[in-house]
C-alpha cells in the first residue's frame, strides 16, 4: 500500500497528509447526554436515519439496537430537557445487521425500517402521529425481499425511498454468493404501499455488477445523502467479493465510487454529469464513477477500504467523499477525494482515525466526526471543500463509540447520536452506552 500511495502522489492524484492533522483537538464545545447506559449491542448500522427532530412535537426521536439486536426508540422533549425510557419496538433475531433506521413520514407517523439480514424488509409504524406511544405495527414488504442494510430517505415531496442491498442467491440459488447488487423500494403514500426498482424501471438491479474477473460484485454503500435543492441522492460505495480465485462473500474490499440519483426521473449520474440511465453496470462504474483504485489485499488482515464512507458537497456544489483504508499494521489511513470538474483530487488527510460521519456547517465546510480504536471520546475536524483539514474539538464520552450519526433536521442539544461500543461482538452482550450530543442547551 505504501508503494501504491507513493505512486499516486508522484502522479499528482494523491496529496500528502498535512501537518495540521497531527495536532491535538481543542477544547470541547459539546454537551453530552446519556439517554441509556449499558444497553447497546454491536451494530453494522450505516450513518443514516438513526434519529430525527420533529418540529411539530418539538421532540427528537432516536433508535438503536439493544440486546439480541432488538430495536429500541426514545424521545427527547426540547421543552423539558427530559428523555423517555427506552421502548422496545421489535425483535432483532440476534443479528447485528438487523439494525433500525428511522424516518418521519409526511402524515406525521414514525417509521422504523429493518433489512432482516438477507431475508426480508420489515417496516414498523407508530400508531400515533408525532409520538412513540402505543403499540407499533410491523409489516413485511415483499417488494424488498432478501434485503440488507436499509437506507431510507424522504424526498422533498414526501416520497419515501429505501435503498438496500439484495442477497440474490437467497432468491436464485444459481447466483454466486458474491453477487449482491443495490435495489430500492418507493412509496408515495407515506409507507403504506411500495414498488421496487425492478417494477418501476424493468431493470434487474439499480447499480452493481455481474461477472467481474475479480468477483467483486457486491456493493457496500457507506452513505447516501439527499440534496433537496437538486432532488438528487448522493452515494459513495466500495466493492466486495471473493477475489479472482473464488466466489465467496465479503473476503476483500476494493476501490471507492461515487454516483448520484435523481428522485424524479429515477436516473443515475456521474460526478461529471454523465446520464447513466436507470441501471448502472460494471463498465459504467469503472469508466465514470471510480474515485480511487485500491489494491486487492488484506492489510493487517483487514478488509480495506472500510465500508463506512461519507459523501458531501463543496461550496460550488461539486461532490467530495471521505473514507479510510488500513496500512500493513492494521491502522486506519484517512482520505478525502474532491471532484474538480475533470477528475478526483485525492488527499490523505489524517491517520489512526475511523471517520464515522460528516456534517455540513456552511458552504463547503464540513465537520468530520471520528473515533480511535479502543479509546473513548469523539474527535471532530473541519474539512473545507474536501481538501483543507484541521482539528476542531473533542466530544467526551465515558466509553468507546462504535457509530456516529447526525440526527436529521437536528435541533441542539440533540445534534448527533453516538452508539457506544459493546464489549463483545456477539449481540447477546449489550453493554454500550447511548450518547446524544450537541451545542449546550440555552
Amino acid at each position: 500500500m505504501r508503494g501504491l500511495l507513493c505512486a499516486l502522489v508522484m502522479a499528482g492524484l494523491v496529496f500528502p497528509i498535512p501537518q495540521a492533522a497531527a495536532k491535538p483537538p481543542g477544547k470541547a464545545a459539546f454537551e453530552v447526554m446519556t439517554p441509556a447506559s449499558a444497553v447497546a449491542s454491536r451494530t453494522d448500522r450505516r450513518p443514516n436515519a438513526g434519529g430525527i427532530f420533529d418540529p411539530v412535537a418539538r421532540k427528537t426521536f432516536i433508535s438503536w439496537s439493544g440486546k439480541a439486536a432488538d430495536t429500541y426508540v426514545q424521545a427527547y422533549d426540547h421543552r423539558t430537557g427530559a428523555w423517555t425510557a427506552p421502548k422496545k419496538i421489535a425483535g432483532g433475531e440476534s443479528d447485528p445487521h438487523n439494525y433500525p433506521t428511522m424516518l418521519l413520514a409526511g402524515d406525521g407517523h414514525l417509521l422504523i425500517f429493518r433489512g432482516m439480514h438477507n431475508t426480508r424488509t420489515v417496516i414498523s409504524r407508530a400508531p400515533l402521529a408525532h409520538s412513540l406511544d402505543g403499540t407499533w405495527t410491523d409489516t413485511e414488504v415483499p417488494e424488498g425481499d432478501s434485503a440488507s442494510y436499509p437506507m431510507p430517505v424522504k424526498a422533498g415531496d414526501g416520497t419515501l425511498f429505501m435503498f438496500y442491498r439484495e442477497t440474490t442467491d437467497e432468491l436464485d440459488p444459481s447466483a454466486a454468493s458474491d453477487f449482491r447488487p443495490m435495489k430500492y423500494i418507493v412509496s408515495r403514500d407515506n409507507g403504506k404501499t411500495w414498488k421496487n426498482s425492478v417494477q418501476l424501471t424493468g431493470k434487474r438491479w439499480a447499480f452493481g455488477s455481474l461477472g467481474r474477473a475479480d468477483h467483486m460484485d457486491e456493493i457496500y454503500v457507506g452513505q447516501l445523502r439527499y440534496l433537496p435543492s437538486s432532488g438528487r441522492i448522493q452515494f459513495v460505495y466500495t466493492l466486495a467479493g471473493g477475489g479472482p480465485e473464488q466466489h465467496k462473500h465479503d473476503v476483500y474490499h476494493r476501490n471507492v465510487y461515487y454516483l448520484s440519483f435523481d428522485v424524479h426521473t429515477l436516473r443515475f449520474f456521474s460526478a461529471a454529469g454523465h446520464d447513466l440511465g436507470t441501471q448502472v453496470d460494471d463498465a459504467e462504474q469503472e469508466r465514470y464513477l471510480k474515485v480511487v483504485e485500491t489494491p486487492l489485499e488484506l492489510p493487517g488482515g483487514l478488509k480495506s477500504p472500510d465500508y463506512i464512507l461519507q459523501t458531501g458537497t463543496q461550496r460550488d456544489g461539486k461532490p467530495f467523499v471521505t473514507w479510510f483504508q488500513f496500512d500493513a499494521a492494521g491502522s486506519p489511513r484517512d482520505f478525502a477525494g474532491a471532484w474538480n470538474g475533470r477528475n478526483w483530487e485525492v488527499r490523505e488527510v489524517a491517520n489512526g482515525l475511523r471517520m464515522r460521519e460528516i456534517e455540513q456547517l456552511n458552504g463547503g465546510t464540513w465537520r468530520v466526526y471520528g473515533t480511535r480504536d479502543g479509546q473513548p471520546n469523539i474527535e471532530t475536524f473541519l474539512l473545507e471543500n474536501g481538501r483543507g483539514w484541521k482539528p476542531e474539538t473533542l466530544i467526551t464520552t465515558a466509553k468507546p463509540v462504535q457509530r456516529v450519526e447526525v440526527i436529521a433536521g437536528f435541533r441542539d442539544p440533540a445534534r448527533i447520536l453516538a452508539t457506544g461500543a459493546s464489549s463483545a461482538r456477539d449481540v447477546s452482550v449489550a453493554d454500550g452506552d447511548i450518547y446524544v450530543a450537541g451545542a449546550p442547551r440555552k
